[in-house]
């Protein structure tokens, strides 16, 4: 019976996550403007779960949630509170300072993800992999943004979870792509 109530608490923490985070983006869209915002961290989560193979529950809750503290009204306490301090800090460490002027957010930013544990580099590959996907049919000036970002961020997402390289293979299939 054990073990069941793990399962079941463990699928708690994921649906908690992804209802969370539909209510926290309610009225956001993606750059499409018709697109609904919450599309990106469920697709976030699908790919980290369906693509790369991550069974921990923990590690989809943070991809759920991993825009909530950036782009909403969220803040760290709440994410403590509903899901505990492990998934409230990687929430964390998935987001940028928006209080900091942008070269400093994204100096930051870059030292967060290469301290990170590396289930968090496993979502952070994720939302990399969702927005490469999306950034193929933007404009030029938008993909070639996106490109440069995402290889600031990809240099330092290495770590020894075995799930890693495989992850960073498919990120980099699609990061030469959109050359």
């Amino acid at each position: 019976m054990k073990a069941g109530m793990t399962v079941l608490k463990n699928e708690r923490l994921v649906l908690e996550a992804a209802s969370f985070a539909a209510r926290a983006h309610q009225g956001q869209f993606r750059r499409d403007g018709l697109t609904p915002y919450a599309s990106h961290p469920f697709r976030v989560c699908f790919i980290l779960r369906h693509l790369f193979r991550v069974k921990n529950p923990r590690a989809l809750a943070a991809a759920l949630l991993h825009d909530t503290l950036e782009d909403t009204d969220t803040d760290f306490e709440d994410l403590e509170n509903v899901f505990g301090r492990e998934v409230a800090e990687w929430v964390l460490l998935l987001s940028k300072d928006r209080r900091l002027p942008e070269d400093q957010r994204e100096k930051n930013y870059i030292q967060q993800l290469t301290r990170a544990p590396d289930e968090v580099k496993l979502a952070k590959l994720a939302d990399i992999y969702d927005n490469l996907t999306d950034s193929m049919t933007a404009k030029p000036k938008t993909k070639i943004k996106t490109l440069r970002r995402v290889q600031s961020y990809f240099a330092v997402l290495k770590g020894k979870h075995p799930l890693l390289k495989p992850a960073r293979d498919a990120v980099g299939q699609l990061m030469d792509q959109g050359r």
